[in-house]
């Protein structure tokens, strides 16, 4: 059997996150355990690819820039009745993971999750409701130790950039940026 044709019969994810260091860091993971992976960083370029070649599986961010993982989640089921749908997310709530499953997703995740969370979520039956929302959600240092990253990436590495883009002085997003990241 020649690479082409093992490569068509392994399964398609469509990966649809705005950050791209993660969407890059998740694909290559998951190509690892056997999935083809397609990436788009918004709900449009998610839609266009979704519509090139079915996926089998998709994990949709739940804040992106443009439409939502909830917006989009409808959007590739009405394509797609059978697709398997994760939402991840670094903003956990109930609320939210209610939501999420209400319109059609087979499971939600916290960020940070990693590729095994990830397939572990896509193949399981049922979501389950006491793995929705964690018991020690991040801290409040952590999601803006966190967000403080994302941020400096976007900008790539540009410190006096980021701070602009964060409403912050550049001098305090320096003394955080010292400071060790925050555990949980």
């Amino acid at each position: 059997m020649n690479d082409m044709t093992e490569q068509e019969e392994q399964p398609l994810l469509l990966l649809v996150d705005d950050d791209p260091t993660f969407t890059r860091v998740m694909a290559r993971a998951l190509s690892r355990r056997g999935l083809r992976v397609n990436t788009a960083g918004d709900a449009e370029e998610a839609m266009q690819l979704a519509r090139q070649e079915q996926p089998e599986y998709a994990v949709l961010d739940l804040k992106m820039e443009g439409d939502s993982g909830l917006v989009l989640l409808p959007r590739l089921l009405e394509l797609y009745p059978d697709l398997r749908v994760v939402i991840l997310t670094g903003y956990s709530s109930i609320t939210t993971a209610v939501e999420a499953i209400k319109r059609g997703a087979c499971n939600y995740l916290c960020k940070p999750a990693d590729a095994d969370d990830v397939l572990t979520a896509l193949l399981s039956e049922q979501a389950d409701p006491d793995t929705l929302v964690p018991d020690h959600p991040m801290s409040v240092d952590r999601l803006q130790w966190e967000h403080i990253q994302r941020v400096l990436a976007e900008h790539e590495g540009n410190i006096s950039a980021t701070a602009r883009a964060l409403g912050m002085h550049r001098r305090t997003l320096q003394r955080k940026l010292q400071k060790r990241p925050v555990r949980r």
